[in-house]
């Protein structure tokens, strides 16, 4: 589960059937199996440890060289920042194997162990024949990828607009959220860790003048205490929701909230997905991050300057107290994704990559 996991499944499962492909990933436990999943081979590391949120395992190089032997690829496509797999990656790859690098996020969090995995990443980016970014500002904006912008190229990630299409039961779903919470719905969705700025969310709330719910969904280590800190009546933390309940909040609420402050933030799926459900979006500047590209201020929705509160509030104000432009902003948001942020959009810009890979032979 995760952003860059789903990624590589929509372009595993996205290309078309001129590309065989196969799938090389940790496992959630200490098991190497090999799986079959709608027609594509999925190769799973035992996971024997994690440090600093990376995987270990002593059979990475065993199974890796089992999948490459057995599958004999003319691509292989590796998402980064994954040190590890990627030093593995170095010593097995076949010279004749063009190497694609999607390039998620530079390592930015792990700073004491950064000078082990820099000679790897430097060594694997001068490998690669393409590297994909997924947004112009994350190309311009990252030190590693400098030398190497001859072959760099933009793909911006998707979601998938399936799940949030709406369903026959959803109206009396949202119907039924919006007696729940009477007042108009601010929400917000995502992992309760630093970098999201949940903290910077709940610090605005006391300067957002207009009736509101503010409704936060998912869980993460910083619930607790968020949830101890804040004393408001009009916050509700309603946990982690599946699918059609996410869908329909969406659908339910006025404005998305996305109070993430760093670059660790690369692209923010989340509000492609607000966008499509024709929900505008209040988001922080954040320099070299894609989320001030996915959402465009003043056209699909607001940004303020980063951890300024009073601004994101005021945002937020705006867009409750301004129903035609909070209309303006969600057709134009909405637009914005059909045209650019669609499964099968990246599925066919990274098909043209891999026949120019493979064409520069």
């Amino acid at each position: 589960m995760g952003g860059v996991e789903n990624i590589c499944k929509y372009l595993v499962e996205g290309v078309s059937k001129d590309f065989e492909t196969a799938v090389v990933c940790f496992n959630d436990c200490n098991k190497n199996q090999v799986d079959e999943v709608n027609g594509h081979k999925i190769y799973r590391v035992a996971s024997q440890l994690m440090i600093e949120r990376q995987a270990l395992s002593l059979s990475y190089h065993r199974m890796l060289k089992k999948a490459i032997r057995e599958f004999q690829p003319d691509i292989i496509h590796f998402h980064a920042a994954n040190p590890f797999p990627a030093a593995v990656l170095l010593m097995v790859i076949p010279k004749q194997v063009k190497l694609v690098i999607h390039w998620h996020m530079d390592i930015t969090k792990q700073r004491l162990i950064y000078p082990l995995v820099k000679p790897v990443e430097t060594s694997l980016l001068k490998r690669a024949n393409l590297i994909v970014v997924t947004s112009p500002q994350y190309k311009e904006s990252s030190i590693p990828l400098r030398p190497f912008l001859d072959k760099v190229v933009v793909v911006p990630n998707a979601m998938d607009c399936k799940n949030f299409e709406p369903k026959p039961n959803d109206a009396a779903v949202i119907q039924k959220i919006k007696e729940k919470f009477p007042q108009k719905i601010v929400f917000f969705v995502g992992r309760h860790i630093e970098y999201k700025g949940l903290p910077y969310l709940l610090k605005a709330e006391p300067f957002i003048q207009s009736d509101c719910d503010i409704v936060i969904a998912g869980t993460g280590p910083l619930t607790p205490k968020l949830k101890a800190a804040c004393k408001s009546s009009r916050v509700h933390f309603v946990g982690r929701l599946s699918d059609d309940d996410l869908r329909c909040f969406h659908y339910a609420a006025s404005v998305f909230a996305f109070p993430s402050i760093t670059r660790n933030e690369a692209f923010g799926v989340a509000i492609a997905e607000a966008q499509f459900c024709n929900t505008p979006v209040v988001t922080f500047t954040i320099p070299g991050s894609g989320v001030n590209w996915v959402n465009l201020n003043g056209v699909t929705g607001f940004e303020a300057p980063n951890k300024d509160v009073q601004a994101f509030a005021k945002a937020i104000d705006s867009l409750l107290q301004n129903e035609s432009l909070a209309n303006q902003f969600a057709i134009a948001g909405k637009r914005r994704v059909e045209e650019n942020f669609t499964i099968e959009k990246m599925a066919k810009k990274m098909e043209e990559e891999y026949l120019q890979v493979m064409r520069n032979r």
